[in-house]
């Protein structure tokens, strides 16, 4: 393959404005996910350390191999709900390497709120065994929970993708020979139960862990009877009696270690074929992404200048490299694996959307996982695009996106505009994993045009009743419309919202997808087949 060679003067005035713009953006990233991650009231960590329980953090730490890596989903989860009372939705969840093995992590977080279920703690839930599922990966569930935050229940229990679909997936896993084990820690409490009651394996720590469909309050409330947690729903009763728990431990170590052990018993998959080559670095530092993306939305950059930092030795074989310019296409290697990329340079015209469908139509037919780096304001408008079909030729890129039988990743890199964000495998299209960078914005379209849209109508809608606006009331309308747009477009309220399975810093990029592509060959590839392409 050809090495990228890059057009990027690192000592230029405009890398440095960027470089710094960027970086700073990350810093507030870091510091926004250490928060996340580690800042508790003092009382909580005090009450789970009285109970001579580990923070859930560390759990994960003896858990996992030795240096091995951990790729976190979503820790900033719900970072914007619930007046942050919540953070990272109050659980952990990633994959890891637990004796040779990669597993999905799902941990409660007894800090905030005795580990309740919040809505976004459920959907954050269902998403980690959706990966689960998608990635035929075993499951490891670190049990802390006082179930569901019964405040905002209406949120947490009704409806299909409620908390019912956590045990949905659970039991969708155990017919498809996926493993769970639960570790149970603390209170297992209501639907919270049925997650150790529907793993394959489970362990339960004498004194602290209890499974139960209703703690102690509620049992006196609904029946008069008066007894205690333990006695309720300790290991001893459900190792000797119920049966509901396998194995009793006397300690948290010791129910880790005994879960490493039943770990280690486990058949190792038969990864899906994929060639693959001796991983090597970029030829350029990862670092000098920072200087390439640009320090507002609305300026654009050359995506073969990420590729070439994100690719074993900065080579690409580019697919039809004068056709469809504005939309980069072809294959390269990321940690030794084989894919296909298509990055964004410019808006989707006619000849890019087709360019972009045949192109995944190959991937598909090489067995290639296909990586999407978004940066899309969408597909071209107006009246001459229209008549040469750009609505239909977008409809076939969206087609063979959606039908594609290989896995797909998709790191937005920056803008994500309109049906741009369809085509290249945006939250809806059942890409393995989609991760954003700090500086990524989504939504209908740019905060610029929407305030301008609105602008527009409001002055038509006057003028139909015959009546007229000041400039000082349109100026309202696009000031409100505009502060509005910037919140609701951030990478933060994206990955508040689970919109995506977190943010990253851009130079961990290439470690992020090289876990994630590994960890989709667990799972066979679906079997080849479109729909109707209209030509």
């Amino acid at each position: 393959m050809t090495i990228i060679r890059s057009a990027i003067d690192t000592g230029s005035e405009e890398f440095r404005i960027r470089y710094a713009h960027n970086k700073a953006l990350v810093e507030d990233f870091r510091r926004r996910q250490s928060a996340s991650r580690g800042e508790r009231a003092q009382r909580d960590v005090d009450r789970v350390r009285k109970q001579g329980k580990m923070l859930p953090r560390e759990r994960i730490e003896l858990l996992l191999d030795p240096g091995t890596p951990f790729l976190e989903f979503s820790s900033l989860a719900a970072n914007q709900a619930y007046d942050g009372e919540a953070p990272g939705a109050s659980c952990i969840t990633g994959i890891g390497m637990v004796a040779g093995r990669e597993v999905v992590i799902h941990a409660d977080d007894s800090t905030i709120k005795g580990g309740a279920w919040y809505p976004l703690t459920v959907k954050k839930i269902v998403r980690c065994l959706e990966i689960a599922i998608e990635n035929r990966l075993p499951v490891v569930h670190l049990c802390d929970s006082a179930g569901g935050f019964l405040q905002l229940q209406s949120e947490v229990f009704p409806d299909k993708h409620m908390a019912g679909r956590i045990f949905r997936n659970q039991a969708l896993l155990s017919k498809m020979g996926v493993k769970q084990l639960a570790l149970v820690f603390g209170h297992c409490t209501a639907g919270g139960a049925y997650i150790p009651a529907l793993s394959d394996y489970n362990v339960i720590v004498r004194g602290t862990g209890a499974v139960f469909l209703a703690g102690p309050p509620l049992v006196k409330a609904a029946t008069g009877e008066i007894v205690t947690a333990d006695d309720l729903g300790g290991a001893d009763l459900h190792t000797k009696t119920s049966g509901t728990c396998d194995y009793p431990a006397a300690t948290e170590t010791e129910a880790i270690a005994i879960g490493r052990e039943i770990i280690s018993q486990w058949e190792r998959p038969r990864k899906t074929p994929l060639d693959r080559e001796t991983p090597e670095p970029p030829l350029y530092d990862p670092d000098e992404l920072y200087g390439i993306l640009p320090d507002t939305i609305k300026k654009g950059f050359d995506s073969r200048e990420v590729i070439a930092r994100l690719v074993d030795g900065s080579r690409f074989h580019e697919y039809q490299p004068a056709y469809g310019t504005t939309l980069i296409c072809g294959y390269a290697h990321i940690w030794g694996f084989r894919v296909g990329i298509l990055a964004n340079n410019g808006v989707l015209f006619n000849d890019s959307a087709l360019k972009g469908g045949h192109f995944i139509e190959l991937c598909n037919q090489n067995n290639t996982p296909i990586v999407f780096l978004q940066n899309i304001t969408g597909y071209m408008v107006g009246q001459e695009y229209e008549a040469a079909g750009i609505t239909k030729d977008g409809a076939k890129m969206i087609m063979a996106q959606a039908c594609s039988h290989v896995p797909k990743f998709t790191i937005m890199c920056h803008a994500s505009f309109g049906a741009g964000n369809y085509g290249m495998c945006g939250r809806a299209f059942d890409g393995r994993f989609l991760f954003t960078w700090p500086n990524h914005q989504i939504g209908v379209m740019g905060g610029e045009q929407a305030a301008n849209t609105l602008v527009e109508v409001k002055v038509r809608q006057l003028e139909r009743n015959g009546e007229s606006a000041g400039d000082g009331v349109l100026q309202e309308i696009h000031r409100t419309t505009l502060e509005a747009y910037e919140d609701q477009i951030s990478a933060y309220h994206s990955t508040s919202e689970l919109w995506d399975d977190g943010i990253l810093d851009p130079v961990d990029t290439r470690n992020a997808l090289g876990i994630a592509i590994s960890a989709s060959l667990n799972a066979p590839f679906g079997e080849p087949g479109y729909g109707v392409f209209r030509f």
